[in-house]
């Protein structure tokens, strides 16, 4: 037998570990470790102060009322969500995206997982991944939990003064003396340079994950500068935009993007949409306007004419019993109203009053009338006179349809109407059936002519739900 060559093998051994060395993923040598900071507050703290900060968002932002731009937008930020490193997932989070019909080119994410994309984000970015970049970054604030590692820099304050400080800072131009009034608000949404970096370098391992060039975000950048968005909107809320630029262009280098690709068809299709409608106002012309739930209405407990702007219908419904013969699911986020002999559900802002009457411009109204007539028709037609003599711009568009309301017969007739509050157009639907009382149960659901196309599925799914124990 030989004898072995030690110092050939040895050789060997040595250029093998160079070449895996050098076959070795850059990824492994180079990405930018990022760690959490240190937090006092715990991770269901983010999530109570999010959800509160969402709700009052959503009752003071006009929320854009097309389901297929919303639906998009939410496959987009999933599709990220689902590609947040195992290290920063937070089971106890819950990410959803919503599009508020303003024109500044903004976005933010609350504690939590809630956030919201400014219809001119999308209108102002040149494709998917540049939108998709911004939404990485800001959904990096949120699994690396900065808000709450923030808050602990400012030991003295409590965690609930943050909700208004939050919603001030998001509505576009506090000043200097606001912003010292509500520091958590500050700390929440004006991150360090420190996390600034470290939100821009996750969502660019975000974005990579998620099959896209993560050089789009530092692309975004250039392209806000270039449409005249750096005095405000995303690049005044952060630091540096050239040297950000260099620094996610670096990071990309050693990151390896998924093979996945994306249509890049339904993004245009949705900038395409948006275009059809009117020009959006910007936050700080929706700030003049007022808080649409402010308190001071001519009715006791209820607020001042309806605003109009409303978040769209939930997906989760709840389920009420009502006027003890009735069961019915309504979207989460719409709130229950009694009124004389009858009960409403709508959503915050859809609601309140005018000239002494209350008004709803969004929402369904359900009960049980007394009429002459045991023929449905006939008591459906008694029952619609009663309602145009209260309201004389209330016109049938059409005839009656028969429709199921419970495995009973039923009919549906649509109308039209001018919102005594908004003086604009909007289309009332109304079903009856009749109960074993002889009484006709009635659903009358109303909302803006140019979001009926919106608001179409959910008021049938209000309407499928319905039980009826008489």
């Amino acid at each position: 037998m030989n004898r072995p060559n030690y110092r050939s093998v040895t050789r060997w051994l040595a250029s093998l570990i160079s070449m895996a060395i050098v076959l070795m993923p850059l990824a492994v040598f180079a990405q930018t470790k990022i760690v959490y900071h240190k937090n006092k507050f715990k991770v269901q703290d983010d999530v109570k102060l999010g959800q509160q900060a969402a709700a009052e968002a959503e009752q003071q932002f006009p929320l854009l009322p097309d389901r297929q731009v919303s639906d998009y937008v939410e496959r987009v930020g999933q599709r990220l969500v689902a590609s947040i490193p195992a290290e920063f997932q937070h089971p106890e989070f819950r990410y959803y995206f919503r599009v508020i019909n303003a024109r500044d080119i903004n976005a933010f994410a609350l504690p939590g997982g809630p956030m919201y994309v400014n219809r001119g984000m999308i209108e102002g970015a040149r494709n998917e991944g540049e939108m998709a970049g911004v939404m990485a970054h800001e959904l990096s604030h949120v699994a690396l939990r900065h808000g709450t590692a923030q808050a602990t820099k400012a030991q003295k304050y409590a965690i609930g003064a943050g909700v208004a400080g939050i919603l001030g800072t998001i509505l576009a131009g506090p000043t200097v003396g606001q912003l010292a009034q509500l520091p958590i608000g500050a700390y929440f949404l004006k991150f360090s340079r420190e996390y600034e970096t470290e939100a821009d370098l996750l969502g660019a391992r975000i974005m990579a994950d998620a099959g896209y060039d993560p050089r789009d975000l530092a692309n975004m950048f250039r392209t806000l500068e270039a449409q005249g968005a750096g005095g405000g909107g995303f690049l005044s809320d952060h630091p540096s935009p050239k040297n950000r630029y260099a620094r996610i262009n670096q990071e990309a280098q050693y990151l390896r993007v998924n093979t996945a690709r994306w249509d890049t068809r339904e993004f245009l299709a949705v900038k395409e949409r948006l275009r059809s409608y009117p020009q959006a106002q910007t936050m700080a012309e929706i700030q003049s306007r007022g808080k649409p739930n402010s308190s001071g209405g001519d009715r006791p407990n209820y607020p001042n004419a309806p605003s109009g702007r409303v978040a769209y219908p939930s997906t989760r419904y709840r389920s009420y019993s009502e006027l003890g013969i009735i069961r019915i699911s309504v979207p989460d986020n719409w709130q229950k109203l009694p009124s004389q002999d009858s009960v409403w559900f709508a959503p915050a802002g859809a609601y309140g009053s005018a000239n002494g009457q209350t008004v709803y411009t969004h929402g369904v109204n359900i009960g049980a009338a007394q009429t002459n007539s045991r023929d449905l028709q006939q008591a459906t037609s008694e029952f619609m006179s009663t309602l145009q003599q209260g309201n004389g711009n209330l016109r049938a568009r059409g005839g009656y349809q028969r429709m199921d309301i419970d495995a009973r017969y039923g009919l549906l007739i649509t109308l039209d109407n001018t919102n005594e509050a908004t003086g604009q157009p909007e289309i009332v639907n109304l079903a009856t059936t009749q109960l074993r009382n002889g009484q006709l149960f009635y659903m009358i659901a109303v909302s803006p002519g140019n979001e009926y196309s919106a608001y179409q599925n959910t008021f049938l799914t209000v309407l499928r739900s319905l039980r009826l124990n008489d």
